[in-house]
């Protein structure tokens, strides 16, 4: 049995080529789909960016989705905090992975506000990332001493109206999401007054309980122990109706200053050239994870609103949020930073 292939080849050489061949036709077939099944997303943990230091809101919420989100796809959702110059830093590590759905961003209404308040933002939100889902949203508070000669928005106005400049109005700090409501709020509502802002919540419940300050502007967890313990009355709510978490606080509108709406939101993004199948894949576990009862009970708790989203409608409420939020910049003469 001579296999030399020097010359032309035998009838024996010839005949493996012919079983040799649909065996060959038949691997290749059959390579796609073993590729397919070992490469089924998610097949590692995921990576999900914050542009917020641990402790705050928006961090023990998205730790609360990733605990969720993670059981449902059978990988870990790591949470990596990386604060600092209005999310460009978050941004940037999340830009700078591979977009292959295995690293995410947070962003929110705070990264509407960053893109016309800082000069050098390093990315832009709308072109850099894809939309996946919204995660919370929440509204703001306005707040009185609850001893003090103001029980309702509406006697905020009226001495407003007749003493233009006196009130003070506290928020945290010039360019955070309270502070741009309270503009929105002096624009909107056509009165005057002072806003004053400080560098942390703790300090804006001191000056109003200490007479300082009129009223304050925050998010009702923020201000929840001093709501609690009566030492301050939420007069008023900032969203286009009656937050589900305060049923019994009307809203700004309600009180007479109509179009008023402000409404802070966070929600997942990834980044731009993430495959679709791993967008459509999350989003589809993160409508069911939001959806659950309990976790909806742990983020009331919190104060917030467990909410999911298309990807389309988280899209083009970032959209919505830049151009709203470059206005009112632009009316408060608020320089860039």
């Amino acid at each position: 049995m001579d296999y030399k292939i020097t010359g032309r080849s035998t009838g024996r050489f010839r005949q493996p080529a012919r079983w040799m061949k649909p065996l060959a036709v038949a691997l290749t077939l059959m390579l796609p789909a073993g590729a397919m099944a070992q490469d089924a997303y998610p097949s590692r943990d995921i990576t999900l960016v914050l542009p917020f230091g641990p402790g705050g809101i928006a961090d023990i919420t998205a730790r609360l989705v990733a605990e969720s989100l993670g059981k449902k796809l059978g990988k870990q959702i790591v949470i990596m905090n990386q604060p600092g110059a209005g999310g460009s830093v978050a941004a940037r590590a999340a830009l700078n992975a591979p977009a292959d759905g295995y690293t995410l961003a947070l962003l929110s209404n705070g990264t509407a506000i960053s893109v016309p308040l800082f000069k050098n933002l390093q990315f832009d939100p709308v072109t850099d990332f894809v939309p996946v889902s919204s995660l919370a949203y929440f509204d703001f508070v306005f707040v009185t001493k609850s001893d003090g000669k103001f029980k309702t928005l509406k006697d905020v106005l009226e001495a407003a109206k007749a003493k233009p400049g006196a009130l003070n109005v506290g928020t945290i700090n010039v360019g955070s999401s309270q502070n741009l409501a309270a503009e929105l709020f002096k624009s909107t509502s056509g009165i005057d007054f002072t806003i004053v802002p400080y560098k942390a919540t703790p300090d804006l419940q001191v000056a109003l309980l200490g007479g300082e300050l009129d009223v304050i502007v925050d998010s009702q967890t923020a201000l929840k122990a001093a709501l609690q313990q009566n030492q301050a009355t939420a007069i008023a709510s900032s969203g286009p109706s009656r937050s589900s978490l305060s049923p019994n606080v009307p809203t700004a509108a309600e009180e007479g200053v109509k179009g008023f709406d402000v409404t802070s939101w966070n929600a997942i993004f990834a980044p731009k050239g993430t495959p679709p199948e791993a967008v459509k894949k999350l989003n589809a576990t993160l409508v069911e994870v939001l959806a659950d009862p309990a976790l909806k009970k742990r983020f009331a708790d919190l104060g917030v609103e467990a909410r999911s989203s298309t990807p389309e409608e988280i899209g083009n409420r970032l959209k919505a949020d830049i151009q709203k939020w470059s206005d009112v910049i632009q009316k408060a003469g608020i320089p860039k930073q």
